[in-house]
Order: C-alpha cells, then sequence, then structure tokens
C-alpha cells in the first residue's frame, strides 16, 4: 500500500464514523412533554388529544430540521426547528379531530430536505 493509499485509509476512518454520528437519538408519540422529554412512549392513541411528537437529535447543530404531519398521506402540517447544540431535543403536536381516526405518520425531514425517519400511529378520537 503506498503511502497516499494509507493517507486516504485514515482519512475515511476518521471522518466516516462522524459523519454518521449526527442523527436522530429518539423519536416516538407520546401524550405529553414534562422538562422537555416524553412522558411516554405510545403506538396507538385513542382519546390522547394533543398528540404530541418527540424528537432527539444528535451532532446536527447548526442544521434546520422539520416535523412532517401527515394523515392518509396528505400533509397536515409542517413544523421546522433550529438545532442550536450538539444535543437538542424538539417536539410537535397537534389538535385532532374525530374525523381524523386512523393512521397519522410523522416525518423528520433533515436539513437536505431528506428523510431522517418516519414513525406512524393509529388514532381514534371518540365523537
Amino acid at each position: 500500500m503506498t503511502i497516499t493509499q494509507k493517507a486516504l485509509v485514515v482519512l475515511l476512518a476518521v471522518t466516516l464514523p462522524m459523519a454518521a454520528i449526527a442523527d436522530v437519538a429518539r423519536s416516538h408519540f407520546t401524550r405529553g412533554i414534562t422538562d422537555r422529554e416524553p412522558v411516554d412512549h405510545l403506538t396507538t392513541a385513542s382519546n390522547i388529544n394533543p398528540l404530541f411528537y418527540f424528537t432527539e437529535l444528535v451532532d446536527m447543530e447548526g442544521t434546520e430540521v422539520m416535523h412532517r404531519w401527515r394523515f392518509k398521506g396528505q400533509i397536515m402540517a409542517d413544523v421546522k426547528f433550529q438545532v442550536e447544540g450538539p444535543r437538542w431535543r424538539v417536539y410537535s403536536s397537534k389538535e385532532l379531530l374525530p374525523e381524523w381516526n386512523g393512521l397519522w405518520t410523522v416525518e423528520v425531514h433533515g436539513p437536505n430536505g431528506n428523510i431522517l425517519t418516519r414513525n406512524s400511529i393509529s388514532v381514534l378520537i371518540d365523537r
């Protein structure tokens, strides 16, 4: 292996793990937020209103992320956040109407518009 090849291997070994660290550490639905932390982790939501979505971001300081709320594929809300620290916790919420029963999805979009993660939940709100 030449010196140039060795230098490239070392450069990749140093830079690739750092790029892979910037990510979503946690992201899920919850019935509420206390002290910037979700109070629970929901997989279904029956008569929970508003419904919250929590995301913890790691090493994304200086970027903008977005929660995109979808109902039956239709965009219902876009909520943008500025990430101002190496570990940043954000949340958004949605007031739900009884006619919006069904599958909801929240996508977390990164600074380039790419989807970092997404979660779905089945919602039932009594009339």
